[in-house]
């Protein structure tokens, strides 16, 4: 083993006697692990949260979606979806109509209610949307009989109408609206639908989405054959911002805005970010403490060492290996430091992950019984090498002054 390794060996623990050193030693030692454990936790919570709020979202919301770049609707839905479908990573694409209409009921239950209606295919959504599948109570029927068209609404909202399969509503749309205000005379342009089924996804999902066929959408917001957008699903959720920048370069960007579901919830998850990487900066405030500590410590092995730097110079050694050889006391520090730091953090994240050992406060109100976790590989290396270059950052002054020792003096001194 190279001699610099040994003697910072040596210096940082001798195996003879504990010292007031070595204990200063071992608590900046300590306060690293606290640190590096303490990030590793935190980190993986918030990595789980935020997976848990992308996985809520994107099962409402699609991977990828194409929408008209002025704000109104597009024509040729099938071509573009004949497009989409050849990108790569691209499974599945649907055509969707999107407006608000005002929900009417003549039954028991609550007052009236401004609802998103939502013209879907049904031949295509069920590869975008997990809707299809979550409609228990009846089925997922949009289509025209003599009984009427249907309509497929969220649980929520039939409680709260005391709305079942075989009921009728009626939904009055914007323009629907405008037309009544200006016919003085007339019934208002009520468009009739029955319940053929309710699904059940989430709570505030259900209470304000309701499905009906494309076709009548477009008559409900007049919007003739045009549709909202388009939207895809993917087989890696990874890919989006890829299959992104390709719909861009094949699509005329004057016509058409590509957007992931990243750009869907931006802010949301803007939030989410800053909010973890916050927290990170507050808790490497504990590794800097260490630090602190690595200076004192380091810098009074010099002091109390200083005869023998003295000798190892006039032996040979170069200034530039007694800086190494402090260096690598920190280094050493350091790598202590961050794997007892690692096998406590990892410990204890993977006891939460697997047995949920800490239990969400009022957990009868969330979606989820304890805190999530979710382990990052970038983040244990961000916060290793955060770690190591904090402590080496550390020892620079104490082996600098090691190095500035002048050995005619340091010789003569007494131990």
């Amino acid at each position: 083993m190279n001699f610099k390794w040994l003697i910072a060996r040596r210096y940082l623990a001798s195996p003879k006697r504990v010292s007031l050193i070595s204990v200063i030693t071992g608590i900046s030692i300590a306060g690293v692990s606290l640190g590096v454990a303490a990030l590793i936790v935190v980190l993986s919570v918030m990595n789980g949260f935020y997976d848990f709020v992308r996985d809520l979202l994107v099962s409402l919301d699609p991977h990828v979606r194409i929408v008209s770049a002025a704000g109104q609707g597009f024509e040729d839905a099938d071509s573009l979806q004949a497009l989409a479908r050849s990108v790569p990573h691209v499974e599945h694409a649907t055509p969707y109509v999107e407006g608000k209409a005002l929900l009417l009921h003549d039954g028991a239950g609550s007052a009236n209610k401004v609802v998103i209606v939502r013209g879907v295919d049904p031949e295509t959504l069920g590869g975008v949307s997990a809707v299809m599948q979550q409609t228990d109570f009846g089925a997922f029927d949009l289509s025209r009989t003599s009984g009427g068209t249907g309509i497929v609404i969220g649980l929520s909202l039939g409680q709260r109408f005391g709305l079942v399969p075989g009921n009728d509503l009626a939904l009055l749309s914007a323009p629907g609206i405008e037309r009544m205000l200006t016919q003085i005379f007339g019934a208002p342009p009520l468009t009739r639908f029955e319940v053929r089924g309710l699904y059940q996804m989430e709570s505030v999902y259900d209470e304000s989405h309701v499905f009906i066929g494309i076709p009548e959408a477009q008559r409900l917001f007049q919007m003739g054959e045009q549709v909202t957008g388009v939207e895809l699903r993917l087989d890696d959720l990874n890919a989006a911002e890829a299959v992104k920048a390709d719909l861009q370069a094949r699509l005329d960007p004057a016509r058409f805005e590509v957007r992931t579901w990243y750009d869907l919830q931006k802010s949301l998850y803007d939030v989410m970010q800053l909010e973890k990487w916050g927290a990170s900066l507050i808790l490497v405030l504990i590794i800097i403490v260490a630090a602190f500590n690595i200076i004192g410590s380091l810098t009074m092995i010099v002091i109390e060492k200083r005869r023998d730097v003295g000798v190892l110079q006039a032996m040979g050694v170069s200034r530039k290996n007694i800086r190494q050889i402090f260096l690598i006391e920190g280094l050493l520090i350091g790598v202590l430091g961050t794997l007892i730091g690692f096998f406590i953090g990892l410990t204890l994240a993977l006891l939460q992950q697997h047995y949920e050992l800490v239990p969400l406060v009022g957990a009868d109100s969330f979606l989820i019984d304890a805190y999530p976790v979710a382990i990052r590989g970038l983040d244990l290396t961000l916060i290793a090498v955060v770690a190591m270059a904090l402590c080496m950052i550390a020892a620079l002054y104490p082996a600098a002054r090691a190095a500035a020792i002048e050995p005619a003096h340091a010789v003569q001194m007494d131990r």
